[in-house]
């Protein structure tokens, strides 16, 4: 069932059931205030005709006039004046012996047997005990009452056929601009993954539906992209090595006599094989680190000594590299130093920014530096290198790019994507800053409670 069907059909059965308890409460109160008011019309009748026939006195012909002159008679009007303890068969109606009881205990007794009310009450005289009781109809009041039930019952059926009209109205408003994202979001194929929703300016939940969307379709976008760079750029730095690999194979047979030519041809074949060995190693740590980290084993650590270590193994690779780590703006609380991360990814991924920093920066000093500010802790690396040319930053993240000033360094493109996937595994994010012939800054970005 659509979404807009469940709703018209909720909303008509919630207006029924309101309307049905109104117009319960609409009837109730009106037939218990027109049998109220009728009743005491008998009431008061019961005591006039019992102050006329059983308390005689000088005034009882004004009253009887007063009766008379003042008082309309009810349709079917009756009295019954019954010696109190004899038959009551006089009344001939059938009424319950209950209603007696209660007159015999001193209250005013009420019955009503369709339209026909009875009122009675005990009187007692200086001689005898008597039961007086007046009965009449009441048309009016009972045609009213039958009318208003038709004007409920029919207002009823009315209201809850308006109200599915209404809901139905309002539910198809309210599930335009759901539908607007539905036709937009089924225009979008792999082919055409730039096209966006239009998000509206608001809070409300279509608007954060519209959003999510566009945020879903960012991620797809680059991930799309990303594979087919990665693709691309992955097959031609295989095919590199590999084909010099078989051309130095084929050199090598050709010589087979010149063993100077063949060991120059199995010592370039052992390079290229070490590269092609180091670029799927990296293929691998690049296909690793994009996972999504459920799997990956996550602990504690305390990323100033975390930072320790990584100088330490980087100067193993250059060893004539100064590194210079820089605690000044360290938090008074260490605990905002410890951070749950997979310890060996984010170990990677902060050495290959380190690492690069030290290559490319001549043997100039490298400084790292550590900060910590609410639920962000911050890694800084600056160098004095050579640089990025500002062409060249925005593609420095993708796999296998290199800067255009980076000919005269060993490298494959791959140690800043790679960092670059592992820190957006713990929920961070990379921000660079770079002048080509001054050096550059990279700062790693990570939350504290993740």
């Amino acid at each position: 069932m659509q979404i807009a069907k469940k709703i018209t059909l909720l909303f008509a059965i919630l207006s029924a059931i309101i309307i049905s308890l109104l117009s319960g409460f609409v009837w109730y109160f009106a037939n218990d205030f027109a049998f109220e008011d009728f009743y005491k019309r008998l009431e008061a009748r019961v005591n006039i005709a019992a102050q006329i026939k059983l308390y005689p006195d000088g005034n009882n012909d004004v009253y009887a006039k007063m009766r008379n002159q003042y008082l309309e008679r009810l349709p079917s009007e009756k009295e019954f004046i019954i010696e109190a303890g004899k038959t009551q068969s006089t009344v001939n109606q059938g009424l319950p012996n209950g209603f007696y009881n209660r007159i015999n205990a001193g209250y005013m007794a009420r019955y009503r047997v369709d339209n026909q009310f009875y009122a009675g009450k005990y009187f007692k005289t200086s001689q005898k005990a008597y039961i007086v009781i007046v009965s009449a109809k009441d048309p009016f009041g009972f045609r009213e009452l039958k009318d208003l039930q038709k004007i409920l019952i029919i207002g009823f059926f009315l209201s809850v056929i308006l109200s599915f009209l209404v809901g139905w109205r309002f539910s198809n408003y309210m599930l335009v601009p759901l539908r607007n994202i539905i036709k937009s979001v089924k225009r979008i194929k792999a082919e055409n993954l730039h096209l966006r929703l239009d998000v509206k300016n608001g809070s409300d939940e279509m608007s954060q539906l519209a959003q999510t969307f566009n945020n879903m379709l960012n991620r797809l976008e680059t991930a799309f992209e990303t594979q087919n760079n990665f693709i691309s750029n992955a097959s031609h730095e295989l095919r590199t090595p590999l084909t010099i690999i078989s051309g130095e194979v084929e050199l090598a047979i050709k010589n087979k006599e010149d063993a100077e030519k063949q060991h120059l041809a199995l010592v370039k074949i052992k390079d290229e094989s070490e590269r092609l060995e180091h670029i799927l190693t990296s293929l691998l740590g690049l296909a690793q680190s994009g996972f999504n980290g459920k799997n990956q084993p996550w602990e504690e650590v305390r990323m100033d000594e975390l930072l320790w270590e990584i100088k330490q193994s980087v100067n193993q690779v250059h060893p004539d590299s100064s590194i210079e780590i820089d605690f000044a703006t360290l938090p008074e609380d260490e605990e905002q130093l410890n951070l749950r991360v997979n310890r060996n990814l984010i170990k990677l991924a902060i050495s290959n920014i380190v690492s690069n920093a030290c290559k490319y920066s001549n043997n100039n000093p490298v400084g790292i530096q550590l900060e910590s500010k609410g639920n962000i802790l911050s890694i800084t690396v600056t160098d004095k290198g050579i640089g990025i040319p500002q062409s060249d930053i925005q593609h420095i993240f993708e796999p296998f790019y290199r800067a255009s000033n980076t000919n005269e360094f060993k490298g494959y493109g791959v140690g800043l994507p790679l960092s670059l996937n592992i820190i957006r595994l713990h929920r961070g994010s990379i921000g660079i800053k770079s002048q080509e012939g001054v050096g550059t800054e990279i700062k790693v970005i990570l939350p504290v409670n993740i």
